[in-house]
């Protein structure tokens, strides 16, 4: 539930309060919801969030489940689908806090350049190429289609459209040999 999360946070925050906060909430989805208590704990804990985090990347399971379906190949993702693409979400997203690189970026560099105002610290994220892996032995994807596709709603990891907005701010974060061109 929310109680042990929210309890958690405000313990970190009152014995770390220095170190900065990283946060990946998972919002839940009706069509792969196990309790009816779920939008609760949802609603409860954000104003956890929004008090003891520093950066919140923000997933619901409807788009983690639509891209399950859509780019895996998968007719009814089971919640280990679900938590294995979360999973690899997360650690591409913190690669560069684990290993070295010239152009690694860390928490701080994520909160100075991505929060404009400490409040609003919650980030949409999206990632790409999804790829089942049947078609990763013959998919060939430029640079250009990679970022492309990190910018169109069906890669969001959470559901929604950002085309009809504007971005406050950006990080692309890429993976391997990467050329620029």
């Amino acid at each position: 539930g929310s109680g042990f999360g929210s309890l958690l946070l405000e313990r970190l925050s009152v014995d770390y309060g220095k170190k900065s906060k990283l946060d990946f909430c998972v919002y839940p989805s009706p069509q792969v919801s196990t309790a009816v208590v779920e939008p609760y704990n949802s609603v409860l804990s954000t104003h956890s969030l929004l008090e003891h985090t520093d950066v919140a990347f923000m997933l619901d399971n409807e788009a983690i489940y639509d891209i399950c379906k859509r780019a895996l190949d998968i007719d009814r993702p089971t919640y280990t689908n679900l938590n294995r693409l979360v999973a690899q979400v997360i650690s591409s997203l913190t690669t560069s806090l684990r290993f070295d690189g010239a152009l690694n970026v860390d928490i701080t560099e994520f909160q100075t350049n991505l929060v404009p105002y400490p409040r609003i610290h919650f980030m949409l994220c999206s990632y790409a190429p999804v790829i089942s892996a049947e078609k990763a032995y013959h998919e060939q994807l430029t640079v250009a289609e990679i970022t492309n596709s990190v910018f169109e709603p069906a890669n969001m990891m959470a559901k929604c459209d950002p085309r009809h907005g504007k971005y406050m701010a950006c990080c692309l974060m890429y993976r391997g040999d990467v050329v620029p061109k």
